[in-house]
């Protein structure tokens, strides 16, 4: 054996006699072991069962996979920023960018990829196999909301109709009652929830109140706001938060209109989302006016905030 060797053994001798394990076993262990294959590393056959159509239309398999991709990108965007909240000590700029970078990335990703859905399924297909999902949405993508709960205070969130009547010292239960994605799904001639609102708060609803505590002091406005005056003017974090912002309350939102109006605009008459939204209302970004970070704004950037999907302001 060479030196090298020789001084790894040595290393693992002192790692597991400092936690009174005897290290000869763990070789043992070692020595019999089968080697690691891709497959079973990232669960492959597990991974390609989760596709279960409930309809014969091929096209529905195309729907589930896109859908599953997107979750797994929000579990990186959760766990990128989670990251920085469990920073303990002042948050390091070159930690806060490289962070900001990841999300940028994977929300590019995402909203680059929404052409799977606007012109990758077929239109009669897809108004066919949409019957049988009767009451799920995308709507009830409880990762999503955490990303936006993760991402800024909690009054930021809330309908911009009656943003201006609350504040953010206000209890996260009470200002949970009035977010934004609640009124697109209610029933505007009653006012009562759909169904499929009613399904994700009797699953989520507590989770994400919990959430939203956990992170009143470390979400991504908070952090940002936290750092020293210095480091807020840096112009390079000012563009990527402003970046992040706008792919999320803008660009992802309006791909998402986008493909609504795709494939449920049937003049003269809509055809409704499978939750019952008011999608004409909820999706466009316009009417929602959510800005993560409105110090990094303008008012008349505010004001015009998603009227158009090509123009980038940042």
């Amino acid at each position: 054996m060479n030196q090298e060797i020789i001084d790894r053994l040595q290393q693992l001798e002192e790692k597991f006699g400092a936690m009174g394990q005897d290290m000869k076993s763990y070789l043992d262990g070692l020595l019999y072991a089968e080697f690691l294959t891709y497959w079973d590393y990232i669960h492959l056959d597990t991974l390609l069962s989760l596709q279960n159509p409930r309809t014969p239309i091929p096209d529905e398999r195309i729907f589930i996979l896109y859908h599953q991709i997107t979750e797994l990108y929000f579990r990186l965007c959760l766990d990128a920023i989670g990251q920085l909240a469990a920073h303990e000590g002042p948050l390091p700029m070159n930690f806060f960018i490289r962070q900001l970078d990841r999300l940028n990335r994977y929300f590019k990703n995402l909203i680059d990829s929404f052409d799977i859905m606007v012109d990758g399924m077929d239109r009669d297909e897809f108004l066919k196999f949409r019957m049988s999902l009767l009451p799920a949405s995308g709507f009830q993508s409880v990762q999503y909301r955490m990303i936006e709960i993760a991402s800024t205070d909690l009054r930021q969130l809330v309908h911009v109709s009656k943003r201006e009547l609350v504040t953010d010292v206000e209890e996260v239960r009470v200002l949970s009652s009035v977010l934004y994605w609640k009124s697109g799904a209610t029933e505007l001639a009653t006012g009562k929830k759909t169904l499929t609102l009613r399904q994700f708060e009797r699953k989520y609803a507590e989770e994400l109140i919990r959430f939203a505590q956990q992170y009143q002091q470390s979400n991504l406005r908070k952090l940002f706001q936290g750092l020293s005056p210095a480091d807020q003017q840096d112009a390079s974090l000012r563009d990527m938060l402003r970046t992040y912002d706008y792919n999320v309350n803008v660009r992802w939102a309006l791909s998402h209109y986008r493909s609504a109006v795709r494939y449920l605009d049937a003049k003269p008459k809509e055809i409704e989302a499978t939750g019952g939204t008011n999608w004409q209302k909820y999706l466009p970004p316009r009417f929602q006016r959510v800005v993560f970070f409105p110090e990094l704004w303008t008012a008349e950037e505010q004001e015009t905030w998603g009227k158009s999907f090509d123009v980038n302001p940042v």
